[in-house]
């Protein structure tokens, strides 16, 4: 998710020589030993639940990176504004019944799929969180990209291969998909500024554009809108390949909503905003929002080639006043 780094990923082969090398920046192999990928979710729960109960972004940097880290960062800078003595009755994220998918890629970074239970669904709900997990070079410690929760239906079946590993997608061109995964976050945020696109009707595209109607001007304030892609290494989408020959992508945009309050009517910033308000809100407020969605992309000759959109979670990171 962030720049490439040149480490080089060692698998060791017994041989009747000795060992062979393989090199992660350029062999086709597994991004992540079966017997390794437990740890980094063990790893990630526990450093979530010890930011969470002392309100620590800067603990939250070890496990998550890209779009998460933002949202979840931002979150956690305004809850310790507000309790500066951390949230030590914060109750435990756990997660079990985990389930891996593991791609063979070439090069960095690498990640990977873990598909988990989460106390924080009703048991028998049957939905399921997919975290992907990302890493730069062998040097560096896994960290979760992009979360999503999926209904029992949404979760799909990937694809594999003989040996049970997933295939990635390439993300910089369609291939076999009707939409590029590169080409996602512009086609979003296009599409909620112009209704045009080739997204599915739903929450994340249509009723949102709905939503936004309503308060585009009201007796107390109107608001404008400004969607843009999410840009660079940080924010690269990454997906699996679909046994329907499709593919499950996961990407993030960028969204700005500015609120102008009508002559004699004040802003007032929600709690959970205020402290990452910069400048005083006379008669306006900017909220700068990050979304990371989880997105159905068919086959490229699919009868239907509309892109479905299976989640999605948005967040403040930043606040400006005037």
């Amino acid at each position: 998710m962030t720049a490439v780094a040149a480490a080089a990923l060692l698998f060791l082969a017994p041989t009747l020589t000795g060992c062979v090398t393989v090199h992660g920046e350029r062999e086709n192999i597994p991004s992540v030993a079966r017997s390794e990928a437990p740890g980094a979710l063990k790893r990630f729960v526990d450093t979530y639940n010890t930011a969470y109960r002392e309100l620590d972004p800067d603990l939250l940097r070890r496990v998550e990176t890209g779009p998460l880290e933002e949202i979840f960062t931002a979150d956690l800078t305004a809850q310790r504004a507000r309790n500066p003595s951390g949230n030590p009755g914060f109750p435990p994220l756990e997660l079990s019944d985990a389930r891996y998918h593991i791609p063979k890629q070439v090069g960095w970074p690498k990640f990977f799929v873990a598909d988990v239970r989460s106390n924080r669904e009703a048991p028998d709900s049957g939905t399921r969180w997919l975290l992907v997990f990302s890493r730069d070079g062998a040097e560096e410690r896994w960290r979760v990209a992009y979360l999503s929760i999926l209904s029992r239906d949404e979760v799909p079946l990937f694809a594999t291969d003989e040996d049970g590993w997933a295939e990635a997608v390439p993300t910089g061109r369609a291939g076999r998909l009707a939409v590029a995964p590169a080409a996602l976050s512009k086609a979003y945020t296009s599409y909620l500024m112009t209704g045009e696109g080739p997204f599915a009707e739903g929450p994340s595209t249509t009723r949102l554009r709905d939503h936004r109607k309503q308060f585009l001007r009201t007796p107390k304030f109107w608001t404008e809108y400004i969607d843009t892609p999410a840009e660079g290494p940080r924010y690269a989408p990454v997906g699996l390949r679909t046994k329907d020959g499709g593919a499950l992508v996961f990407f993030s945009s960028h969204h700005r909503e500015k609120q102008t309050m009508a002559k004699g009517v004040r802003p007032e910033p929600a709690p959970e905003v205020k402290p990452l308000l910069k400048g005083e809100a006379k008669k306006a407020v900017t909220l700068t929002r990050l979304a990371e969605s989880a997105v159905r992309i068919p086959a490229r000759d699919a009868a239907d080639p509309r892109v479905v959109f299976v989640n999605r979670m948005e967040g403040v990171t930043a606040a400006k006043g005037e």
